[in-house]
């Protein structure tokens, strides 16, 4: 049992920052409030004249699976061999040894939305993590929370001369599973439990039912404007529900966007545009977004962006004129929507996870200093 005391919080639910003391019990908070009555046997941090945030949230990394220092070798985010391999897990890729989730949590960034890249239309399962740990079981706050998809030129690069060169290629390719899966999931439910009519299993079409009956959402990888549009579209005509990841091109169809009321993902922004499709890549996207009313977070699809510097992100956005308070919703309670886990992740309140993290600054800044962080109520820093 510990409690923070004296600290400026900064809840996530709030817009301004006010002065409270954090009870963290059994790995919730279990209360927060001005002068709170110190349990016995309870250690006190005193935090006057820090701030204290929720554990940052990274809603869309490849942390774990694209590990740290190994070479090419070691990639385990994308499977080269099949274009459509819905029935892969993130959860069994991970390596909870990978160094870049150690100072992922000791950058205060506490829990992650990790799985496939981007090479494949369907991809397979992304998970939501903690940052801490030395077996995924037990690192695991939901196992299965999304879907991955892409569109756009990286399953035409990587499978240029196989079976996909153009953008309608690909967007044929997602219809054609989401047919079948659809088919396979009628004959499924018509048999009734006799498996003498049951359909032969099929281990795809049984990784996409959760997506038909909106159990977990697509998770669109998309920078260009018309590969969104082609992401929406496909969604609508499916009936299934749908995250938008990267958005690069959002700030030139914000207008559209504002009435899709879907979850969008921005980033990673701090890097280089290395295909044509990024030309119109800037910081401006997530603060326009927001600011139309959209669910944004800002990520560092690491390891474009190594994860500890996800803070540094929202910093950056902010410079670029977004709300101080929606970038910080952007790496906290949005990214914890996004991926499903806002349940237990994502903003200070009772109840939920104990993920603290305490600074002697902005995390958005870069000379903060993070003075402890906390997962599920256990010291890490």
């Amino acid at each position: 049992m510990l409690i923070i005391q004296n600290g400026n919080v900064h809840d996530a639910v709030r817009p301004e920052a006010y002065k409270a003391d954090i009870l963290l019990e059994n790995g919730k908070i279990a209360a927060i409030g001005e002068n709170l009555p110190v349990p016995a046997q309870c250690d006190v941090l005193d935090a006057a004249g820090l701030d204290v945030w929720p554990g940052f949230v990274d809603a869309h990394s490849h942390i774990g699976l694209d590990g740290y220092g190994i070479g090419y070798e070691g990639h385990d985010y994308n499977e080269m061999n099949d274009i459509c391999c819905p029935q892969l897990r993130a959860i069994d890729g991970i390596n909870p040894m990978d160094p870049s989730l150690k100072t992922a949590s000791e950058a205060g960034v506490t829990t992650v939305c990790t799985g496939p890249g981007s090479a494949n239309v369907l991809g397979g399962t992304f998970t939501a993590i903690k940052t801490v740990g030395r077996c995924v079981d037990d690192m695991t706050i939901k196992a299965e929370v999304a879907m991955k998809c892409a569109f756009g030129e990286n399953p035409k690069r990587c499978y240029r001369d196989k079976c996909d060169s153009t953008r309608m290629s690909t967007a044929a390719i997602l219809r054609r599973a989401l047919f079948e899966a659809r088919d396979y999931k009628s004959r499924k439910d018509a048999a009734g439990g006799d498996v003498t009519k049951m359909p032969k299993f099929d281990m795809k079409m049984e990784a996409m039912i959760p997506v038909l009956e909106k159990k977990i959402p697509l998770k669109a990888h998309a920078h260009q404007a018309n590969d969104i549009f082609t992401a929406l579209r496909i969604a609508h005509e499916f009936d299934v529900d749908i995250t938008l990841e990267h958005v690069t091109e959002g700030h030139l169809i914000v207008d559209k966007l504002a009435n899709e009321h879907v979850p969008m993902a921005v980033g990673p922004s701090l890097t280089h545009a290395t295909k044509f499709e990024l030309q119109n890549k800037t910081w401006e996207t997530p603060g326009i977004l927001a600011k139309a009313g959209c669910a944004v977070s800002i990520i560092t699809d690491n390891s474009v962006i190594p994860q500890q510097y996800l803070p540094l992100c929202a910093g950056m956005a902010v410079k670029a004129g977004m709300d101080p308070f929606d970038a910080l919703k952007a790496i906290t309670i949005n990214a914890a929507k996004h991926a499903g886990v806002a349940d237990r992740v994502g903003s200070l309140e009772v109840g939920k996870d104990a993920d603290v993290v305490v600074t002697d600054g902005c995390p958005f800044e870069v000379f903060h200093t993070v003075k402890a962080v906390f997962i599920d109520g256990n010291q890490v820093v």
